[in-house]
Formats: structure tokens, C-alpha cells, sequence
């Protein structure tokens, strides 16, 4: 793109009746033997590569194995898989018999399992041999799948690594209409439990245009981006994107360790890198190799703000530009800055091709005016956009308001637009915590701490982190009885890490004799953030 007002004004969709991720993209690049989908590599040094014809083989045997388990299409299965390449090969094989993957991360409880099992009826689960334990025995499944490497399956499951020695690597991926369920995601809201997100075929396929104009991905590219294999942004730029590209994708299995990461760019020779801004905080700390990165041309974010400084230091320390990226699960990738156009400190950018964002004014009448912080929201209808919540048409209908008779998908966030039509972010409409690319619902973490016999109540908040953007904060008011310490401070965390997702713990607890509420018994927790804030 050398244009963005030409080529946004001149943008159109061009959206197929059918489209089968595996059939239409993964197959079609296996046609050309030599071209590279994937570079796995771990923290140990060991390596993979695979061509798109190794993984439309090896996807072609899997969807085999998942059809003789007696799963069809419209069925759903969870996919608790590390960074391993037995992700990518479940998530296709998956598109390719239109069985609805729901992608999880690997440190997710049997508790959040548990949830997402019975909210989606699920009737399978492919994850390795370390996670069999958080799956419950007694749950009635067509399919439990451990990808094992080289050990025994325990009672009641099914080796991965036997299952598909045995299939056969020919496989005619079905026919899937472009408004059919083709994946499902959970993220956290503010109040309740996770939502589930269901995108249509259709989405896998507009998954193209931030890769074509934020990622600007093409042929022979290599791409590294670090999210986890639970988030949408891994099939931003892991899968979905840089596949529909013909690009390289870099998986790396490994701990966060700030003076490896500009070795491997180096050794892969990196040309995309896409990391969150806490990583990049650290990174900037980092020297980068003698030689420089000559590889590396562009770097990108989302998920929380880059600082500014942030931006200018790593163009200083590696030579490539960094831009930032605004997205959601329920939206994809929607705001962007892009390589081709001038970036302004501080901004998400302007809308991707294709995408039309507004900021509503708060009274609900009309649009905001220029400068003036509002509600952001995306033009509907868009093929972006997610097919609903999953089985909760009254949350799904809340999202959407009309205006001047034009409806708008309500993001949630609040942003401001300049007179260039550039937009700012200004913070959350609800209360969910970004902490570090992740979104976690103060419910969930609240729900966690009320099991601890120490805990009355309490109220989970945002509290900004220079390294994080915020971190989960716990106020705290204990039952008669207990000593408000850091022994006890240390025991709620460690009591949170083992009762969800340790990511959710609360990195900083306060200790209350009350709680703010509203006239009804709501919890103020505006106030505590607000609170937060002020401190900071």
C-alpha cells in the first residue's frame, strides 16, 4: 500500500460463498514442494521446518483421525497445545472437516476447562501429555488426543503420534459456507465468566488484510510473533494471516528471555517480528547483535500502547520501524499504522482497508467531535466481525446500536479521533485489565480469592505497570480472624495461581476494612481504579 486514502476509499471485499481455510490456502501453496509454512525451534535447540506440502499432508492425516472419531462438521473440540507445531496441524486439520477449534492456552486450570467444555459442548480435546491431567476422566468425549513424544497414552486416550502413522494423508476438505461457525475463542469480560467468541469462515478469510497492510507479509517473508496459541493474535500472526500470505511463520517454544530474543531474529533472519509492548519494554534494555538485524524491516504490536519512547528507541537499536496495532477478539485487527503512511506518537492509526470506525458521542447521539473522547465502534455490517456471542444472542444484540439508521458494533474501548482521522485510545468502557497482551476479567480472579477462607469480599482493578501497561490488583477485606501481611499476601497469590490461570494472579493486593458500592450493593470498582491511577 504507497496510498492509504486511495486505497481505503477504493477498498472492497471481495468474499467467496465457500472458503475452507485448508482447502483454499494451505493445499493451494502445497502445490509449489519447496515452499516453507513453518520453522519450529525451542529453547533446547532443536529445530523443524515443514513446507505447506508437509503440513497439508500431515493435516489431511489429522482431520482423517478426527472424522474416524466420529466428529463432524459444526462439532466442536478444544486445542490446549503449547507452542508446538502439532498446533498449527490440529487448528487446519480442524478448517479442513469443519470441526470448530477452540484455541486455549496450555496454563489454563481444570476449572477453565471445565467452563469451556460445558459452555461450548465439546466433544474432544487434543493437548499434550503434561495437560491429560486437567481433562476429567469421567467426561464423555469422542475424541481425547495426547500428543505424547514417545511415551504411552494414559487410560482412555489416544496416542497422537500412533493415530496418525496409521491415517492416510489423503483427505477432501469439506465444503464450508462463509457465514458456517469455523472457530471459537473465549475472552474475558468484566462481570461472569468468559465469552465465547464465534467467527465464521469468513473471517479466517478477511484475516488477509492486516497481514497484507499492517503485517505487509509477502512470499519468501519471515514472520516471528510471540503471542500465545490461545489468543486471536496468533492467527493474526501465526496462522491465519501470514499462511493466506505464502510467508514463513517462526514458532518458539521458550521462556521470555530478553537477551536470547535478538539472537534467534538474527538466526531465523526475521523480517517481521511481532511482539507485545512489555516484551519490546525489555527488549529496548537489550544490545542487539554486532551485525545488526539487516533482515528485520518492520516490527509490530498490539494488544496494550506502545510509548512512544518505546518506538523511537527500538527504530534507533535495530533500524526497523515499530507500529502499533489496535484489534479484538470479537473485530480482528481494525486500527493499524502502516508502513507507507506518517505514524503519530501515541496513535492505534487509522482503520484497516475494508473497515469503517467511528467514535460515538456518550449522550448516543451521533458521532463525537473531533478531539472529543468517545465510544469506538465499527460499521456493520462487516465480514470481519464475529458471528455473535457464542449462544447469547442478548449479549451479542447489547454490542450493536443503530444511529441516523446505520448499526455499529460497540467495541467497548474509548478513543478519540484527530482532525487527520487518526485515533487515540483513551482507556476501557468496562473493567476488563490488559496486563501484558492478556485480558483478564476481574470476576474470574474475585471469584478465585472468595474461596480462600481468609477472603470476606473483594474487588479486582487495573493498576498501571510501566513494564505490564497495568497488572491485576486485588482489594482485599479479610473475615474476623486474619492477619493483613505479606505472608498472607504471598498465600492469596499463590492461592489464585493454583485455582486459574497464574497469568490472572493479582500482582498487587490491598488490604480494606470496606469496599466502595453503589446504592444497590454494586461494587464501585470505577473508584479503586480510578484509585489506582491517581496513586500512579
Amino acid at each position: 500500500m504507497k496510498d492509504y486514502e486511495k486505497t481505503h476509499a477504493a477498498f472492497e471485499w471481495e468474499i467467496p460463498k465457500t472458503f475452507n481455510f485448508g482447502g483454499d490456502v494451505v493445499d493451494v501453496w502445497a502445490r509449489d514442494p519447496e515452499r516453507l509454512a513453518l520453522i519450529w525451534c525451542n529453547a533446547e535447540g532443536a529445530e523443524a521446518r515443514y513446507t505447506y506440502a508437509d503440513i497439508a499432508a500431515l493435516t489431511n492425516k489429522l482431520a482423517t483421525v478426527l472424522k474416524a472419531a466420529g466428529l463432524e462438521k459444526g462439532d466442536r473440540i478444544l486445542v490446549v497445545l503449547p507452542r508446538i507445531p502439532e498446533w498449527q496441524i490440529a487448528i487446519v486439520a480442524c478448517t479442513k472437516l469443519g470441526v470448530i477449534p477452540i484455541p486455549c492456552i496450555t496454563m489454563l486450570t481444570q476449572k477453565d476447562l471445565d467452563y469451556r467444555f460445558d459452555h461450548s459442548e465439546a466433544k474432544g480435546v487434543i493437548t499434550t501429555l503434561e495437560n491429560c491431567g486437567k481433562i476429567d476422566p469421567d467426561r464423555p468425549l469422542a475424541l481425547r488426543l495426547a500428543v505424547c513424544s514417545g511415551d504411552a497414552a494414559p487410560a482412555g486416550w489416544s496416542s497422537y503420534e500412533k493415530e496418525m502413522e496409521a491415517a492416510s494423508d489423503v483427505f477432501d476438505p469439506v465444503s464450508v459456507a462463509i457465514d458456517d461457525p469455523a472457530i471459537l475463542y473465549y475472552t474475558s469480560g468484566s462481570t461472569g465468566n468468559p465469552k465465547g467468541v464465534a467467527h465464521g469462515a469468513r473471517a479466517l478469510y478477511t484475516w488477509r488484510g492486516s497481514a497484507w497492510y499492517w503485517l505487509d507479509l509477502r512470499p519468501g517473508d519471515t514472520i516471528w510473533c510471540t503471542a500465545d496459541t490461545g489468543w486471536s493474535k496468533a492467527g493474526t500472526s501465526i496462522l491465519f494471516g501470514p499462511w493466506s500470505c505464502g510467508a514463513t511463520a517462526l514458532f518458539y517454544d521458550g521462556p521470555f528471555e530478553p537477551a536470547k530474543r535478538f539472537g534467534i531474529l538474527e538466526k531465523y533472519n526475521v523480517s517481521v517480528f511481532c511482539a507485545a509492548a512489555t516484551e519490546l519494554r525489555r527488549l529496548i534494555g537489550e544490545e542487539p547483535p554486532a551485525a545488526g538485524l539487516p533482515a528485520l524491516r518492520l516490527t509490530v504490536s498490539a494488544g496494550e500502547s506502545v510509548n512512544p519512547e518505546v518506538v523511537t528507541r527500538w527504530k534507533d537499536l535495530t533500524g526497523a520501524q515499530l507500529l502499533d496495532g489496535y484489534g479484538q477478539t470479537e473485530t480482528l485487527m481494525t486500527v493499524l499504522n502502516y508502513p507507507s503512511m506518517a505514524v503519530k506518537p501515541g496513535s492505534m492509526g487509522r482503520p484497516l482497508p475494508g473497515v469503517e470506525m467511528a467514535v460515538l458521542a456518550d449522550d448516543g447521539d451521533g458521532l463525537a467531535a473531533t478531539d472529543q473522547p468517545g465510544r469506538l465502534a465499527m460499521k456493520l455490517p462487516n465480514p470481519q466481525v464475529m458471528l455473535g456471542y457464542w449462544r447469547d444472542a442478548d449479549r451479542t444484540a447489547a454490542s450493536i446500536v443503530k444511529i441516523d439508521g446505520t448499526d455499529w458494533f460497540v467495541t467497548g474501548d474509548r478513543a478519540r479521533c484527530d482532525a487527520d482521522g487518526y485515533l487515540f485510545y483513551e482507556g476501557r468502557d468496562d473493567d476488563v485489565i490488559g496486563s501484558a497482551g492478556y485480558r483478564i476479567g476481574p470476576m474470574e480472579v474475585e471469584n478465585a480469592l472468595i474461596e480462600h477462607p481468609a477472603v470476606q469480599e473483594s474487588a479486582v482493578v487495573g493498576s498501571p505497570d510501566p513494564d505490564r501497561g497495568e497488572i491485576v490488583c486485588a482489594y482485599v477485606v479479610l473475615n474476623a480472624g486474619f492477619q493483613a501481611d505479606d505472608t498472607l499476601i504471598k498465600e492469596l497469590q499463590d492461592f489464585v495461581k493454583a485455582s486459574t490461570a497464574p497469568y490472572k494472579y493479582p500482582r498487587k493486593i490491598v488490604f480494606a476494612d470496606e469496599l466502595p458500592k453503589t446504592v444497590t450493593g454494586k461494587i464501585r470498582r470505577r473508584d479503586l481504579r480510578d484509585l489506582e491511577y491517581g496513586h500512579a
